[in-house]
């Protein structure tokens, strides 16, 4: 199973349950942890490969689906008898929020998807296929450093780049090309989910400066009727990291609204 760490609350029966992205780890939810436990029940998840959940059979899994991996994260849910929660991700996070919504519904109560990818860029496609190429002859942290500067370039979104870079650090080589692979064959998904609202109260929350994604998700929110978008001034990818005061303030907000 999957390491995961929880935060009761005394009085509330509401779950908040965190999903962090490719290369980054439920430490990523640092400046979250304080704030949300005051009102919530907190659920932190370390994905498959990432964070402590280093066991051996992850290391076994030759084939990574989204699928599968959401399929671990439900393994969590019912482990600690949660019915039903609501969902925070973050970057790569947002797939597989996104992707148990759609196969359990009944487990989301609302989403929260933060630097939300919804569709790989041009300069994205062809940065994944060739690192996928590349990825025997160069070292993996020297793809993701790339990948790192390229989402997140201005000087303001150096801790986030940093903390992701550090975090990738963490993970097997084997690991981190079973991610990258993945992440290289995800637009049949995501162009599935930009067609189907997912029927699910959700807040996009992203960065003004989130230039690969942000427009994706703009064009979304005017489709979808569940979803509403919120954008952040002078920030970047890496919302919960950058901004955190307004990000805890929104989110806290809006899932008490439902």
């Amino acid at each position: 199973m999957l390491h995961h760490k929880t935060y009761k609350h005394s009085t509330s029966s509401q779950w908040v349950t965190f999903v962090h992205g490719a290369g980054g780890s439920s430490s990523i939810w640092y400046k979250q942890i304080r704030d949300f436990k005051k009102h919530f029940n907190v659920l932190l998840i370390d994905l498959r490969g990432h964070g402590k959940s280093k066991s051996p059979i992850y290391q076994k899994i030759k084939k990574y689906t989204f699928d599968s991996i959401g399929n671990e994260v439900v393994d969590v849910l019912d482990h600690l008898k949660i019915k039903s929660t609501h969902f925070v991700g973050i970057s790569l996070g947002t797939i597989v929020v996104r992707e148990i919504t759609e196969r359990f519904p009944q487990r989301a109560k609302s989403l929260i998807l933060g630097g939300a990818i919804m569709r790989l860029n041009i300069k994205s496609r062809v940065l994944l296929k060739l690192s996928v190429v590349l990825k025997s002859i160069l070292p993996y942290m020297y793809l993701y450093r790339i990948l790192a500067f390229i989402i997140m370039p201005k000087k303001n979104h150096k801790e986030s780049r940093l903390l992701f870079i550090n975090e990738a650090k963490k993970l097997y080589q084997k690991e981190f090309i079973r991610w990258f692979t993945l992440a290289s064959q995800v637009n049949p998904l995501l162009r599935f989910f930009r067609i189907k609202d997912s029927g699910k109260p959700t807040l996009y929350i992203m960065g003004a400066e989130d230039h690969m994604f942000l427009p994706t998700i703009s064009k979304l929110v005017e489709k979808h009727k569940s979803a509403i978008l919120q954008v952040i001034p002078n920030c970047g990818h890496v919302v919960n990291v950058e901004r955190p005061v307004i990000f805890n303030n929104s989110v806290i907000k809006f899932i008490q609204a439902q």
